[in-house]
């Protein structure tokens, strides 16, 4: 949201009140209370007839500054809150004539305190100025038109410094230049409308910035001013924390442990899904023989999901097998079961009118309600559907009653889709929330309470969900995939901006719908997608309005199915050691080549490669032809996909590579000095890693030493193995008992 009219004049509906002038602080209960005047106070007058800010600093976890600011504090609107994990700090506070200073271990908020100046500057402990919150950047802004109030600050970005995250965006990668409000929205891939907003960004100076509400954050990066990051809320007070963590990854390790470590989910959910798709027509044959098809095809398939008209149409949501479609529910998901596979359900919060669960919520007053008592409804969707109300602690009890059915039935995860389109006007909450801060923070309760219910009927560990919508903290209930791209290169490129967005917001673990959700992918873009989306974290099938197994595209298209599939599976000793990093540390699995290699500014723009890991690169490939362009970090690079080959393919780094790829084949690179643990079973995802285990050393260097942890299934140390060039022979000390192999690449 903008406020002024160029650098110097304001808009001439909002009247703003500036912080300008340190008036006096005070150190109570571990913070800093400063009160800032609105205008330059010469004399006792200047105390009459004008606001103040009032700014308080204190330190929820260390190397996390909160700055609260406010300006009217008798509100009392009921507003919900993103949980935050707190630690006990131990900050510092000390003041002299020119400045007072609130330290949290290796970050300092220091307050300048002159006569007609406002600033605070973020240090780090060398006295480097990470940013700046200065003149006319903190305020509170009352527009004339509306009445309604509005507190804003700005915070300073050096030359060159870049701004990503915010969520799940499908703009450009760097936030630079962009106005982006935390609004959720079904708006698809291909617009400026997100299904995840999180008012987190970070930036590649080893800062971040998160602004602690659950409402319409809008933030203008380096737009309104191009020096700045600006973030503005309705309101008469704001919260937002500084977050120091050197590197971004030291960063994004902060942020999640303040917001939540996203869950490990189980390892057999790296391996393909594949669906029913959404339209089509499908029943128990149909599925049994997209199935087969696989089987035949050697292609290993880990989760079969049924889309939306697994019930009857009109419906949604009612929990109820369609049973025209599925006469034997119970004694179909026992056979799949017994094929080994997985069993996913699509759902959503929504209540058709036709559901028979409709009246009973109704009557309970389970479903989001006028503010008359009436149940809000829409025809939109379905029919005369309402919503669940998830601050109704009943409601949610009763809503997972329903889902308990299919969970007993056998069903191992659910897709929970939507959660976006929440009204905001014209209703009221059984709690009371306010609907504005009410309408992002929907999906977090939602998607919080189907996990709770995995994680209790499946047991810890087994929890996973393929959902849609989310804000900050969401990312401990993965996995999260991509919304409804379509089926082109163009969308493709948008989709892969979108994870990198999110990797930068604290989510571990991120798919997308293979060859777009959207329309029928001509034969080239289905290949290309497969290769992404099988070195994703997670990797789906799923379209609209046609079937998504490989056959019905070309017969190549099965050929790369199964190479990337069975690779995938192979590499699960590495790509599950990768996982528990994300779950332990917020690290996500799929990195942007500007957080493995910080210090390269060539990486810092690139949206179109990213590191899978710490050191495998990928770079898809968006032309029919098989070109393709990427970045290559300095160091001996070696070819993956050629491991088997006589030769193994090596590339030089420090330069752009141009190449031309066949289908069966992308840039897939390993990083120079890397061991990396390959399992013996390409059939499925969930295996003991330890069992005929080769690790394969690249490049290391005299001298070197490597550590590789190898998981077990459930995410605890299997065994270790220490890896050492010496005497230009490899080494390796474990506490593994199993036999294993070493192949040495120089």
């Amino acid at each position: 949201m903008k406020f002024t009219d160029g650098y110097w004049l304001n808009r001439p509906n909002f009247t703003m009140s500036y912080a300008t002038q340190w008036i006096r602080s005070e150190q109570k209960d571990g913070a800093l209370h400063v009160i800032s005047a609105c205008r330059p106070v010469r004399g006792r007058g200047d105390t009459l007839d004008g606001g103040t800010l009032d700014v308080t600093f204190s330190a929820p976890r260390a190397n996390i500054i909160r700055v609260t600011v406010t300006h009217f504090a008798g509100t009392r609107l009921k507003v919900p809150q993103f949980e935050t994990y707190e630690e006990e700090t131990h900050p510092s506070v000390t003041e002299d004539d020119q400045h007072v200073s609130f330290t949290s271990d290796d970050l300092t908020a220091c307050v300048l305190k002159r006569e007609g100046e406002w600033q605070v500057d973020f240090l780090a402990p060398d006295g480097t100025l990470l940013t700046r919150s200065g003149f006319r950047a903190m305020a509170r802004a009352l527009d004339a038109d509306t009445g309604r109030s509005y507190m804003i600050d700005s915070l300073q970005l050096d030359v060159g410094e870049n701004v990503y995250g915010l969520g799940e965006h499908f703009t450009a990668y760097v936030k630079n230049g962009q106005s982006v409000d935390m609004w959720n929205a079904d708006g698809g891939t291909a617009s400026e409308q997100a299904y995840k907003n999180v008012p987190f960004f970070q930036t590649n100076r080893g800062w971040g910035c998160f602004v602690e509400d659950t409402g319409d954050v809008s933030f203008e990066v380096a737009s309104e001013k191009v020096e700045r990051v600006q973030f503005s809320l309705q309101g008469e007070s704001m919260t937002y924390d500084i977050i120091y963590g050197k590197t971004p990854k030291g960063t994004l390790d902060l942020y999640t442990a303040l917001t939540g470590r996203p869950a490990l989910p189980p390892a057999w959910s790296f391996g393909l899904w594949l669906s029913t798709s959404f339209t089509t027509s499908y029943d128990e044959k149909t599925a049994t023989t997209f199935i087969q098809g696989m089987e035949d095809r050697d292609i290993p398939l880990s989760v079969f999901h049924f889309d939306c008209f697994w019930m009857r149409g009109f419906n949604w949501c009612d929990f109820v097998w369609d049973p025209e479609t599925f006469p034997d529910p119970e004694g179909m998901i026992r056979r799949y079961h017994e094929r080994g596979l997985r069993l996913c359900c699509w759902i959503n919060p929504y209540i058709a009118q036709h559901s028979p669960l409709f009246q009973e919520g109704m009557e309970h007053h389970y479903l989001i309600e006028k503010e008359n008592g009436d149940v809000w409804q829409t025809d939109r969707w379905q029919a005369g559907m309402g919503i669940l109300d998830v601050t109704n602690p009943e409601a949610r009890a009763w809503y997972c009653t329903h889902l308990r059915r299919i969970l007993d039935m056998g069903i191992d995860c659910l897709k929970t889709d939507f959660g976006e389109r929440i009204p905001v006007r014209g209703i009221r909450y059984s709690d009371m929330s306010s609907p504005l801060h009410m309408h992002n923070y929907y999906t977090f309760l939602y998607n919080q309470m189907v996990f709770d219910l995995l994680r209790d009927v499946r047991g810890e560990g087994e929890a996973v969900l393929f959902a849609r919508s989310a804000t900050a903290g969401c990312q401990q209930f993965p996995v999260h995939w991509g919304g409804d791209n379509s089926a082109s290169y163009a969308s493709m490129a948008e989709t892969l901006r979108a994870g990198l967005s999110m990797s930068h917001s604290g989510f571990g673990f991120w798919s997308h719908d293979i060859s777009g959700f959207e329309q029928t992918a001509p034969a080239d873009v289905y290949k290309r997608w497969v290769q992404f989306g099988l070195l994703s974290s997670h990797s789906r099938l799923h379209g609209s309005s046609s079937y998504r197994v490989p056959w019905l595209f070309d017969e190549e298209s099965v050929d790369v199915v199964r190479l990337f599939t069975r690779l995938k599976c192979r590499l699960m000793p590495y790509l599950y050691a990768a996982a528990v990093e994300a779950h332990e540390h917020g690290t996500p699995m799929m990195r942007p080549m500007m957080m493995e290699f910080p210090d390269d500014p060539a990486c810092e723009m690139l949206d179109r490669q990213y590191m899978m890991g710490s050191s495998l690169l990928v770079a898809p490939i968006f032309r029919k032809d098989g070109q393709v362009q990427y970045f290559l970090p300095e160091g001996l690079w070696w070819d993956l996909l050629t491991l088997d080959q006589k030769e193994i393919r090596k590339v030089t780094g420090g330069a752009w590579q141009k190449e031309t790829h066949s289908f069966l084949s992308l840039p897939l690179l390993v990083r120079p000095g890397t061991v990396l643990p390959v399992g013996a079973r390409d059939d499925r995802p969930d295996y003991d890693y330890l069992e005929n285990l080769t690790l394969h050393v690249f490049g290391l260097t005299e001298g070197e030493e490597k550590t590789v942890i190898i998981p077990d299934l459930k995410g605890q140390t299997a065994a270790t193995f220490h890896v050492k060039k010496s005497g230009g022979e490899i080494l390796v000390t474990t506490d593994s008992t199993k036999p294993y192999t070493v192949v040495q690449h120089d």
